[in-house]
């Protein structure tokens, strides 16, 4: 079996590929046979196929072939008959459309159907009767009805046979339109005497291989004489006929005559087709000859039909002539739009004449009432392009822009040409995808914020917001906060951005007089591919709030000497004695000062300047006038609520220094304690010795608790199981604890004469845990138990480096924080701790100096503080806490009895105000440092100087 190809492949003026294939198959092939190599004749991949999404496109719902992607090929679906599909027409043919998309393409492909010999030639009727005169002359003709063979071409009727050929000879005439008509002639005389009846049988035999055949009984009878014959007026008749015709319509009329007379004389008429459907369609009255419709004629179907018809009279005489009907076309069918293959969603960012959908345009018509345009609506950026014979190209003719339009109900349009003009239309929704095309936008172009100082960590100050015209993911904001300084720290220590909501929080607590405002960027980005982002400026600006008392600038306040202004006993009224000078630092009307006397020695003579802080004479000095004044000056700013601070100003009314001096030599310091600052410091003397004698009687208790628990576990034989309590170590910068703390660390054996065994190493007995090791503590290299040997003596030495200690952090009421660590410490029995290592800094130095009394007095304060928590948790086997008062002790184990405390002659100043102890500490921390010329061995540091030690001081300084 020979399969044909034809390849024909066209490439137009735009994007869509269009090209031809033509086979040519025989019909009746078996389902799944091969058809052609659709990929090897077009010159395209199997992976094309596969990715373009390949289909068949047709018009008809039945679909004979069909195509594998996976193999490339065409193949029958159903079996194919000829004869069935094509019944009117010789060459018969598939026709059909390959679409592939991304990018769109298609091609038309026609497989022809070649006929093969599987339909024999058959007669409408097996059996036909004529009646014949027996007066019938040689050479009479009879018609008789041809047979029919579905087949064409070489498998068609080829030949007819008749047999006997006694009295009748065959005869065929070949008419234009390619088919026989088939006659029987009389070659001699019939005898109706000799044989009354004759019995012919027709043969038709088609031309394939192998050979088949058709046969038709023809009966004769003989009559008596008819001579004559009915003959047409013309052998061909023509008509025309418009279609959707009603039924009844009379489309032409037939006339034959006939010579004899009587009842060999009437005509009759009929309708000889036998392969078409003409009999469906029209009939011939029997009488007249009138062919009328009895169907619905359908231009589209059949264009035209050829009658045949005959004329017969009594006698068996007969005629034959053909009537041909045209049919003329009326515009009854509007153009059928189909759509051939479209994409429902196109991206935004698609390029100009990017295909997105193809039309194919039907209009069954003819002429004008065929021609179809169609277009589409208006303002939108789609363009209809045809490309070829009904077949059009919806594609992009300008930019997309989801953001302006993100859908698009396309209709399309087509009408014909006829009269009147008849339309169809279709409605197309094409969705734009979204593509990452737009930043992010901030509602304002820079931000200012306000935040009073002093705020809490973690507030939010005030919220950026941006905007994205995308969609989805590519709409998603997120907020970063750019990376910069302010005065050299990163800004991330003071703001923090939500990346969601773009709140920004004060990640510190804000000092306006360390900073007033400070700019930062945040950057908003979107979450598209890649990520779009813009950014704004926003400026933070610190508002200040009253949180500074003044400061008196002048006159200076010194601890140990006395500062006098002198006013002449001649000064007049409104005399300058002298100016307080104090300033604040905060700014704006907490700033604002005023100047107030508060004591004076004598309210009639002096007066201060509210503003200016001038004090002058109000009256004449006069010599009842005390030479020793005394006046206090409080200076108050203007915030809410209003800070102030006092000065003493110390004037002598006199007219010579000599005169002063014998005055003031007996104004000494003693005298001039605040009677308030006395009061408070018995009040805490009191209450230091109340919790004191407390906490005696508390551990007392304790000790005879456990007493009589261990002689419960002596009278017992239960052992005693020794409890090592787990080191202790304080994370640098991450833990809640920020201090050092002492512990004393105590096992418990299983003797009977004591419950406690005290470990004491040979070689080093202070232990300084590194948080980001993980070494264990040093073994100890032997023990002793003090229980056995109470009598053993313990030399006291001078203190190791574990004791160093700076100006920094000395006990007083300004000392910084201790380093972060975590100290152990071993103590022998009797209380002395033991010498430290080689490294110790002041060799064998004498011990620091006796703590003053005011020392004494932070350190009774401070064991009735640790002692009250130590009785909450003691217990058997668990670890105590003692503290060894000595000159390393701080007051971070103190609570803050500081506050609003003041110490005359101290230039310390107690208070709570975090800030002002920061600003201390760093003052003591620099002091501390040694100069450059200092030597390798420092001497010991001396005790800070106290209100109580500046007293003794002076005292000596006077003897």
């Amino acid at each position: 079996m020979n399969r044909q190809v034809l390849l024909f492949i066209t490439l137009l003026s735009f994007d869509s590929v269009f090209g031809q294939v033509s086979y040519s198959i025989p019909e009746e092939m078996a389902k799944g046979s091969l058809v052609g190599n659709i990929a090897q004749d077009l010159g395209l991949e199997i992976k094309r196929l596969m990715s373009g999404k390949a289909k068949i496109y047709t018009r008809n719902t039945d679909e004979y072939i069909e195509l594998s992607r996976e193999r490339g090929v065409l193949l029958v679906k159903e079996r194919i008959d000829r004869e069935v599909l094509c019944t009117e027409t010789a060459l018969c043919a598939l026709h059909f459309q390959i679409i592939l998309e991304n990018p769109m393409e298609f091609y038309t492909v026609t497989v022809q159907i070649t006929d093969i010999n599987d339909n024999s030639p058959t007669f409408e009727k097996n059996e036909m009767k004529f009646k014949i005169s027996e007066s019938a002359i040689n050479g009479a003709k009879f018609v008789l009805e041809r047979a029919v063979d579905l087949d064409v071409g070489v498998n068609d009727i080829q030949n007819y046979n008749l047999k006997p050929t006694d009295n009748f000879a065959l005869k065929l005439h070949n008419k234009a339109d390619g088919n026989k008509n088939v006659e029987i002639v009389l070659q001699k005389p019939l005898d109706r005497e000799n044989q009354e009846q004759i019995s012919l049988v027709l043969t038709a035999v088609d031309g394939g291989e192998p050979q088949m055949s058709g046969t038709m009984l023809i009966v004769i009878t003989v009559l008596d004489a008819n001579d004559n014959a009915p003959v047409f007026t013309q052998p061909t008749y023509k008509a025309t006929v418009t279609e959707n015709s009603p039924k009844g319509t009379v489309v032409a009329t037939v006339t034959a005559s006939d010579a004899d007379q009587g009842s060999n004389g009437e005509i009759t008429y009929s309708i000889t087709n036998t392969l078409d459907n003409i009999r469906k369609l029209f009939e011939v009255n029997k009488e007249n000859g009138e062919v009328s419709l009895i169907g619905n004629i359908d231009f589209e179907k059949s264009r035209h039909f050829q009658i045949h018809l005959l004329a017969s009279d009594d006698g068996g005489l007969t005629d034959s002539c053909k009537l041909i009907v045209d049919v003329q076309d009326e515009n009854d069918n509007k153009p059928e739009i189909n759509i051939m293959s479209k994409s429902t969603v196109i991206s935004e960012d698609a390029k100009l004449n990017t295909v997105v959908t193809m039309i194919n345009i039907e209009d069954l018509d003819s002429g004008e009432n065929g021609n179809v345009k169609c277009f589409i609506s208006e303002n939108i950026p789609f363009t209809l392009k045809t490309s070829t014979n009904n077949f059009y190209s919806l594609v992009t003719d300008s930019e997309l822009d989801r953001e302006r339009a993100s859908e698009y109900n396309i209709t399309v349009s087509c009408s014909d040409e006829g009269v009147p003009s008849l339309s169809s239309s279709v409605t197309l929704t094409l969705q734009i995808s979204d593509v990452n095309d737009n930043a992010p936008v901030f509602e304002r172009s820079s931000y200012e914020a306000y935040i009073v100082e002093n705020n809490t960590p973690g507030l939010s100050i005030f919220t950026v917001k941006a905007r994205d015209a995308d969609w989805n993911q590519n709409a998603r904001v997120s907020y970063i906060l750019e990376d910069s300084s302010v005065n050299g720290v990163p800004v991330s220590s003071y703001v923090s951005v939500s990346a969601d909501s773009g709140v920004i929080h004060a990640v510190r607590s804000f000092d306006y007089e360390q900073i007033k405002d400070f700019h930062f960027r945040v950057k908003a980005q979107d979450g598209g591919s890649p990520p779009l982002s813009s950014n704004v400026t926003v400026k933070i600006l610190i508002q200040d709030q009253n949180d500074n008392p003044p400061q008196v600038l002048y006159p200076v306040q010194t601890g140990g000497s006395l500062v006098a202004e002198m006013v002449p006993r001649s000064a007049n009224v409104g005399y300058l004695v002298t100016k307080v000078v104090a300033v604040d630092v905060d700014s704006g009307q907490n700033a604002w000062l005023s100047y107030k006397l508060q004591k004076a020695t004598d309210r009639a003579l002096f007066e201060v300047g509210l503003q200016n802080g001038e004090i002058r004479t109000i009256r004449q000095v006069t010599d009842k006038d005390a030479v020793k004044q005394r006046l206090t000056v409080i200076v108050e700013d203007n915030g809410q609520p209003s800070r102030s601070a006092t000065v003493i100003v110390n004037v002598a009314v006199a007219d010579s220094f000599p005169e002063v001096l014998s005055e003031f030599t007996d104004f000494t310091h003693d005298k001039e304690y605040n009677d308030n600052l006395t009061f408070y410091l018995v009040l805490a003397l009191a209450v230091v010795s109340f919790l004191f004698i407390t906490c005696l009687v508390v551990i007392i208790s304790v000790k005879i608790y456990r007493w009589r628990q261990s002689r419960i576990l002596y009278h017992s034989n239960l052992p005693v199981i020794p409890y090592y309590p787990p080191r202790y170590s304080d994370t640098l910068g991450t833990g809640t604890l920020q201090h050092v703390y002492n512990y004393e660390v105590c096992r418990t054996t299983d003797s009977r004469k004591s419950d406690c065994k005290f470990g004491r190493a040979g070689s080093q007995n202070v232990l300084i845990m590194d948080p980001s090791s993980t070494g264990t503590m040093q073994r100890i290299q032997s023990e002793k138990n003090i229980l056995d040997e109470p009598d053993s003596p313990v030399e006291q030495k001078p203190p190791n480096n574990d004791w160093r200690f700076t100006q920094g952090p000395r006990p007083g009421p300004s000392g910084p924080h201790m380093p972060y660590g975590t100290h152990i410490r071993w103590t022998p029995k009797s209380g002395t701790r033991a010498t430290g290592g080689p490294e110790v800094a002041m060799g064998t130095g004498p011990w620091p100096q006796p703590p003053t009394e005011a020392e004494q007095l932070q350190a009774l304060m401070a064991a009735a503080n640790e002692v009250s928590e130590a009785t909450a948790t003691l217990g058997p086997g668990t670890m105590g806490l003692s503290t060894r008062y000595s000159p390393q002790f701080t007051l971070q184990h103190v609570p803050d009895y500081r506050q609003n405390v003041y110490i005359p002659g101290s230039t310390a100043t107690l208070t709570s105000n975090p800030q002002q102890q920061q600003a201390t500490a760093q003052q003591a921390a620099q002091q501390a440092l040694p100069p450059p010329q200092a030597s390798a061995q420092p001497e010991p540091p001396k005790a800070a100087q106290t209100p109580a030690s500046k007293k003794k001081s002076t005292k000596k300084e006077k003897k």
